[in-house]
């Protein structure tokens, strides 16, 4: 009766009875004392109270109940009730991941992953996450992906990795459905396929990803994989700008001044394009007087050369990103990696967060997550979202500095105040 008085079946729902009914199970069953730990702890027809929810968890555990021995493992993990206890947690994981619950398994790959509980140890991650995987976990799924990706515990194999991405994709995880796009667009795993590299971007787009947006908006704007329109490229640069996308702020602000897509608004084109620099009101860059640079992309490449010749670090930033991405130019990444670096030597933030990227990644340099962990933190105070996050990242995965997952928490938060939602994705993940 708990059962369908909390969940409304064959009779109205009524958390305050279910609550009653469990209470009376409770004295009895393990699963009655688990599903009431789980009502005292989320404030379900009664006063929350996480340590009575702990107290009924550990009993219903103590009967061998599985579900309980994984929120049991969980509240360790979180502090739920009790002291956080990293090792205790691995424990009641690994009990309920052995009688094959697969968040368990799941959580329990995450743990030797991270080095929570226990030695990193990527192999016995790779194993548990495994588990979950085949029992259609679509975070386990993501994760072997990534594990064959980097190589981690087991030899890199870009096919695996997309077929893994493909099965958590298909299930609505979000950082797949966008990875997928990438791994069509430039042929990683599988073959070319730049209509399927849309629809993966648009799916992505679609739930929030900020990236996806603008890569939605350019295919739209170029014609990849789909019709132009650029009708719907406005709009889709329209959302990334709106949650704060530099690139799409710049583009969105070359739309509007061109009439592209919308109506011509010179006013609100300039000003997105101050934006994209990180500028305001006397610290203009652009203003209306500047023709030269609205016509094509090609008089604004011309601008930014002019510009850059005296060390105009917005220009020499801007011109850097051409040289990385080819816009209007030969692609060229060690020319990026110089021109990011004399805008950062200006004091540019995002140029530093630039920087920060292609020492992470080791682009034309050797991989370097100490230097990148530098570049990142000083475009993180000095307020780069996307800097914010990768350097959360860094914390959270001890690469280029020690772990430290308050700080991770920390920097997670900043960069969703300032508009990332890709951020509240990975805490919520972090936290789980």
């Amino acid at each position: 009766m708990g059962i369908c008085y909390q969940n409304g079946i064959g009779i109205d729902k009524d958390d305050k009875k279910a609550f009653e009914w469990y209470f009376e199970s409770a004295k009895k069953y393990s699963h009655a004392q688990n599903i009431l730990g789980n009502c005292y702890e989320n404030g379900e027809g009664l006063n929350k109270d996480e340590l009575k929810a702990f107290e009924l968890y550990k009993k219903s555990a103590e009967q061998d109940y599985v579900n309980a021995q994984f929120q049991l493992g969980r509240c360790y993990y979180k502090g739920v009730g009790t002291l956080i206890n990293k090792t205790k947690a691995l424990e009641l994981y690994k009990i309920a991941a052995e009688k094959e619950h697969t968040i368990a398994q799941n959580n329990l790959g995450s743990l030797f992953r991270n080095g929570e509980g226990t030695e990193k140890d990527f192999k016995q991650a790779l194993f548990w996450y495994n588990k979950a995987a085949d029992s259609g976990n679509k975070e386990a799924q993501f994760s072997v992906g990534e594990f064959y990706t980097y190589g981690y515990g087991v030899e890199k194999d870009e096919v695996k990795a997309f077929e893994y991405y493909k099965k958590s994709s298909d299930q609505g995880h979000l950082d797949a459905q966008f990875i997928l796009g990438y791994c069509y667009y430039e042929g990683i795993g599988t073959k070319v396929d730049k209509a399927k590299a849309f629809e993966s971007f648009k799916i992505s787009a679609e739930n929030g990803n900020v990236i996806a947006q603008y890569n939605a908006g350019e295919c739209y704007e170029l014609g990849i994989g789909i019709y132009k329109d650029e009708v719907k490229a406005f709009e889709y640069y329209k959302k990334s700008a709106k949650s704060g996308y530099s690139e799409a702020k710049f583009i969105l602000g070359f739309y509007y001044v061109n009439g592209i897509g919308t109506e011509i608004n010179k006013e609100k084109g300039f000003e997105l394009y101050n934006e994209a620099a990180g500028k305001s009101g006397d610290e203009n860059i652009f203003d209306k007087s500047e023709n030269e640079i609205v016509d094509d992309l090609d008089k604004v490449n011309y601008w930014y050369h002019k510009s850059a010749e005296n060390d105009n670090k917005f220009a020499l930033y801007k011109l850097g990103e051409y040289h990385e991405l080819g816009k209007g130019i030969s692609k060229n990444e060690m020319r990026a990696f110089e021109f990011y670096k004399k805008s950062a030597d200006q004091g540019f933030i995002n140029a530093y967060y630039k920087l920060g990227c292609l020492y992470s990644k080791g682009i034309h340099l050797d991989v370097n997550k100490e230097k990148a962990f530098e570049l990142y933190k000083i475009a993180a105070e000095g307020g780069n979202v996307d800097a914010q996050k990768s350097l959360a990242s860094l914390y959270e995965r001890g690469e280029g500095i020690e772990k430290d997952f308050e700080k991770a928490i920390y920097w997670y938060r900043k960069a969703m105040e300032n508009g990332c939602q890709e951020s509240k994705k990975s805490l919520d993940l972090f936290l789980k």
